[in-house]
């Protein structure tokens, strides 16, 4: 025998497939589909094979409508809050003032000395890829001069030049 599904009797079986056929959202419809389907009797099996999605996730979102009622339904992602910010604005404008003046060591600043120095400022651990991240979004980028060949004879090089033109 399939296993049931305890539902919570928010709505009817009728008012769910009206909900179901109103539903302009595709995530909210297919969501609406699964608890109507599951309310008229059918077992999470078969509601998996109709609706495609795995019974892991038609349990799930039954805890939720048993938790939340139709609130519970349809695309949840809008209330992630997202990962915290490692900078404060104020951390970003001394990052800024610290970009501005020569690097500790007299080099260029890159994207390891930069989150060197953020893991310094923050007291967390800072990736070399994230402190890139912060050179990119504050608009600079490596300045590095061109390598000169060390047996070069400069007075030759502005002689080529001037031929060149």
């Amino acid at each position: 025998m399939a296993k049931r599904i305890a539902i919570a009797n928010y709505l009817s079986a009728q008012e769910l497939l009206v909900h179901y056929r109103q539903a302009t959202n595709v995530t909210e419809r297919t969501h609406y589909q699964i608890i109507w389907l599951l309310v008229a009797g059918k077992t999470p099996l078969e509601v998996a094979q109709v609706t495609g999605y795995s019974r892991t996730w038609i349990y799930q979102l039954v805890k939720r409508y048993n938790k939340w009622g139709t609130k519970g339904l349809g695309d949840q992602r809008c209330h992630n809050q997202g990962q915290e910010a490692i900078l404060t604005d104020l951390q970003q404008a001394q990052l800024w003032q610290v970009l501005c003046e020569k690097s500790p060591d007299g080099g260029l600043w890159n994207g390891r000395k930069v989150a060197e120095w953020l893991s310094e400022l923050t007291g967390k651990q800072v990736s070399r890829h994230r402190g890139w991240e912060y050179l990119k979004q504050m608009r600079f980028r490596l300045r590095v001069p061109r390598p000169e060949h060390g047996e070069s004879d400069p007075l030759e090089q502005e002689n080529w030049k001037k031929n060149w033109i």
